[in-house]
């Protein structure tokens, strides 16, 4: 099962950085030419919790989630075109939650809570922040 869950968050993670690449009218950039990201996860799931993010040098990164709440930071590579992040839980109960939030340069991009289904799985991929180009 948790196999599944990183392929199926790895998955959803390229699919979407491949989306966000192409020509866009959101005011994703918001003269924010900052880019120093810090990702955070925080919430009460008390399942297995993995990780998909896009890293400094636009790689993508798969790690395990041990505690919450959960940080990274750092500041992304002249080289890297946007970011974002995946997670994806088993094990946990009905109706505990995530919540996903994105920051550039000190400001929040990108916020998104989820809740765990009957099953105590957990899935939340927001949409990627695109630097301004």
């Amino acid at each position: 099962m948790k196999s599944i869950m990183k392929t199926l968050a790895i998955v959803l993670t390229l699919a979407f950085t491949a989306v966000s690449c192409s020509s866009d009218n959101d005011d994703n950039n918001s003269g924010n030419a900052s880019r120093d990201v810090k990702y955070e996860v925080s919430g009460n799931y008390t399942g297995n919790l993995d990780v998909t993010y896009t890293e400094a040098g636009g790689g993508v990164l798969n790690e395990d989630i041990t505690s919450l709440p959960w940080t990274k930071e750092f500041t992304a590579g002249p080289n890297t075109n946007g970011v974002t992040l995946s997670i994806g839980g088993h094990g946990g109960s009905k109706d505990q939650t995530v919540t996903i939030k994105i920051f550039v340069g000190g400001k929040e991009v990108r916020n998104l809570p989820a809740t765990a289904n009957s099953e105590g799985i957990i899935v939340a991929v927001p949409q990627p922040y695109v630097f301004g180009m």
